[in-house]
């Protein structure tokens, strides 16, 4: 398809405006929340946007409340003009830009905080990342209220957290999950990619493979978690990770621990190659 210059808003009236005029004539609309530096990831969950409804809204902003003071919020990759032609070719119908002065205006000082789901994982080593996300995508269910709202399944523990709070306040929206995109040789695409040198991009795909090989061992339910896991943590090291933040078994539905596999669960990572902290996670299926 040929596709023209994606209109961009910058406030919450003109979003409102827009998702109103949609609503004015039938129309359902799907959310998709991102941090822009857009792949093919987020692109797919664009596409996964219009199956599911007749309209599409894509946010790119970098939300600072999610990241602590010693991460990567100001190197973090940002490219408006390429997210905006990536969009605009993926069939996207508007995209939300907004400012941070828009998102938090002076004298902001609303937070909201998500019990279980949230501990643990990436909330142990990032404290203030899931505070955040589930800050900054309420408001943008409110200020969109979308019907739909695509995550992708790459930011597993996000997705659930998202799920929980969205149950727990009413927010009158469906959430729907994208698979992750791979590279050709299994890396999870991530904008954060762009961080690794070469010799790190080589390695990077172990996390992939270690974590598929773990599910194979441990899907009968036969096997406790604990020794596949060491084996897992001590193979990445040994590849040229320089360390394992964790390689746990969580139900697929709770994210609560698991010692073997008892039904849906899966394997969940992160892990270091120099300065770039990559994540990932696999599904496990009981056969018993």
């Amino acid at each position: 398809m040929s596709a023209g210059p994606l209109p961009i808003v910058r406030t919450v009236a003109e979003l409102r405006a827009v998702v109103s005029s949609w609503r004015r004539m039938g129309q359902t609309v799907a959310l998709i929340p991102t941090m822009g530096y857009l792949h093919d990831g987020h692109l797919a969950l664009v596409r996964r946007g219009r199956e599911l409804a007749d309209r599409t809204v894509a946010t790119v902003f970098v939300n600072p409340t999610q990241f602590g003071p010693t991460e990567d919020l100001a190197r973090y990759p940002r490219d408006e003009a390429g997210d905006a032609a990536k969009l605009a070719g993926a069939g996207c119908d508007v995209l939300f830009a907004p400012s941070s002065a828009e998102m938090y205006p002076p004298g902001f000082a609303t937070s909201i905080a998500v019990a279980g789901v949230s501990q643990g994982l990436c909330g142990a080593s990032r404290p203030l990342m899931f505070g955040g996300v589930a800050l900054v995508v309420t408001k943008l269910l409110l200020q969109a209220l979308p019907d739909i709202a695509v995550f992708g399944e790459k930011d597993y523990q996000q997705l659930q957290v998202i799920r929980r709070f969205v149950r727990d306040l009413d927010i009158p929206v469906r959430i729907e999950s994208g698979r992750t995109e791979r590279e050709p040789d299994g890396l999870a695409l991530s904008s954060r990619n762009s961080y690794l040198t070469a010799a790190e991009r080589a390695v990077a795909p172990s996390l992939n493979r270690e974590l598929v090989q773990a599910a194979g061992l441990l899907a009968d339910g036969s096997r406790e978690a604990g020794p596949v896991l060491d084996l897992v943590r001590a193979n990445l090291l040994a590849v040229g990770f320089a360390s394992v933040d964790y390689v746990e078994l969580r139900s697929a539905d709770t994210l609560a621990s698991l010692e073997r596999v008892s039904g849906p669960a899966r394997l969940l990572a992160a892990a270091w190659l120099g300065k770039t902290r990559l994540i990932d996670n696999c599904p496990v299926a009981s056969e018993s």
